[in-house]
């Protein structure tokens, strides 16, 4: 280190905005400690899977970073189900993931996601069990069930409501849902009309997702117009997604097929299929899984609305 850094004004600035942050590193720790509880509580084995693989689930708007002849994971979903294959019932993984051209208040190209995938359910379980973690994970880092975020006091007891895609167009948009798919509308009103509206005074589950709008989940047996996908929001902001997991190969190589089409006719480089993990499909059990933003818990146990707040750097700082 030369002597004029020890006081250059721009590194003691940066320094102190690293030291800034040491009591809402240490509560993202205390969460993280606290995922480990609940879920060695319930049996499941934490796992480890690569950063680098030969090729993501293909989705026409995320896009995932070349690496070395690679790409780094935009999720650990295709290897955890892998998993479940070969008979792992109860898995988790807190995991970086890593997407391209994501950058913004509640996005960074680098973040964590606790992931956790169950043999043996469907997503109306793992409705149940994400609120037990957050509720959890709550008695464990804060001395209520209350979280002050965006300006609202939310309240994390239990039971929190549910509400379907058709119901929260019915109640908020003023597009009906079978014209907002048609249109290609549907993303644009979520975001507009709905997700400000979801989780303000109890976290929320929205469920029942339009089938187009579900690449790897399982279609309901009782309406195939829809899936058996849900996401958690609180105070507006969406807080995890998950679902019953689609188990049929062929099923789901039409879809990639079909998310790869979408891909080409944006612009979007192509990406290998996931041979092995449309193999191992077909010996993969019933089961349910989720991803959950973990910089984005730790935002709303923070009270802060930007992620920069709740990591140690951002791509700005490096």
């Amino acid at each position: 280190m030369s002597p004029e850094s020890k006081t250059d004004p721009r590194v003691l600035a940066d320094l102190q905005s690293l030291a800034s942050k040491a009591e809402t590193l240490a509560l993202r720790a205390q969460v993280c400690s606290a995922f480990r509880n609940f879920f060695t509580r319930r049996g499941y084995l934490e796992v480890e899977t690569p950063f680098m693989v030969p090729g993501p689930a293909p989705e026409p708007y995320i896009d995932a970073i070349a690496a070395g002849g690679m790409f780094l994971h935009t999720s650990p979903e295709l290897c955890m189900k892998r998993l479940l294959a070969a008979g792992y019932s109860r898995i988790f993984q807190i995991s970086k993931c890593f997407r391209a051209g994501e950058r913004g208040s509640l996005h960074i190209p680098e973040f964590t996601m606790l992931e956790w995938y169950r043999s043996g359910c469907n997503y109306r379980s793992l409705m149940n069990e994400t609120e037990a973690l957050i509720c959890a994970v709550s008695d464990t880092v804060k001395a209520d069930r209350r979280v002050v975020f965006s300006g609202k006091t939310i309240d994390l007891s239990s039971p929190w409501p549910r509400v379907s895609v058709k119901e929260a167009f019915s109640r908020h948009s003023t597009v009906p849902l079978e014209h907002a798919i048609r249109e290609d509308l549907f993303d644009e009103i979520m975001v507009r009309d709905i997700e400000p509206r979801l989780g303000i005074e109890k976290p929320a589950f929205l469920y029942d997702y339009p089938a187009s709008m579900a690449a790897l989940a399982r279609k309901s047996p009782t309406d195939p117009t829809v899936a058996e996908r849900f996401e958690l929001y609180i105070g507006g902001m969406e807080l995890a997604n998950g679902f019953s997991e689609l188990t049929d190969p062929v099923e789901q190589e039409t879809r990639f097929i079909e998310a790869e089409t979408l891909r080409r006719n944006a612009g979007k480089p192509a990406y290998p299929k996931p041979v092995k993990f449309l193999e191992a499909l077909a010996h993969m059990p019933e089961a349910a899984g989720i991803a959950l933003g973990v910089d984005r818990l730790v935002m709303a146990f923070s009270n802060t609305t930007e992620i920069a707040d709740v990591v140690t750097f951002t791509p700005e700082d490096l």
